[in-house]
């Protein structure tokens, strides 16, 4: 399957030019409901393939909650939720990218990771998890392990409730290697 991944990368690289313009969000109003395998969604492995360094685990896989990591995590969902406008992937490319301008649900969870990793947080303390909304809607969201329950971070709310709360489904989530979905 990971060789299959990446043949299908290097070919949407080799007819597009570049993985920016190869893997570029499209406006849509489509959304595709993605297959979720034991190592994620089909396009976060791709992801992981050509940004392995987004997905490397590390560290514990639970943290301590306190005001300091609160505000950490506020801050952090703020930011990003402000910094990418919202709009949905091609339907022939589902794209995970960190720190676009634009993107769908996807790129706000990895940047958010991305982000909280940079500032220190525990990389197998931050599960990806995609999920159906109340309305049957495929969303993906940041999910972070705390000694006190796990918290959501989410672009459709600025937010941060524990994941028991949010009323979503779960289809698949990282464990603590994002490269391994349960």
């Amino acid at each position: 399957m990971k060789n299959m991944v990446f043949a299908a990368a290097v070919s949407a690289v080799a007819l597009f030019g570049t993985a920016e313009t190869a893997f570029a969000n499209r406006q849509t109003n489509i959304v595709i409901q993605e297959r979720v395998s034991a190592r994620g969604p089909e396009s976060f492995q791709v992801f992981c393939v050509i940004n392995p360094r987004e997905c490397q685990p590390g560290g514990t896989e639970k943290i301590a909650l306190d005001d300091d990591v609160m505000r950490l995590l506020t801050r952090v969902n703020a930011r990003v939720n402000r910094a990418i406008r919202p709009r949905l992937d091609s339907p022939f490319a589902q794209v995970w990218r960190v720190n676009p301008s634009v993107g769908d649900c996807k790129s706000y969870v990895v940047s958010k990771r991305h982000e909280l990793i940079r500032a220190g947080v525990s990389p197998s303390a931050l599960r990806v998890a995609y999920v159906k909304t109340r309305d049957g809607q495929g969303h993906a969201v940041l999910v972070v392990k705390t000694h006190n329950g796990d918290l959501t971070l989410d672009n459709l709310t600025g937010e941060i409730r524990l994941f028991r709360e949010t009323g979503y489904r779960v289809v698949g989530m990282s464990g603590a290697d994002p490269r391994r979905w349960g």
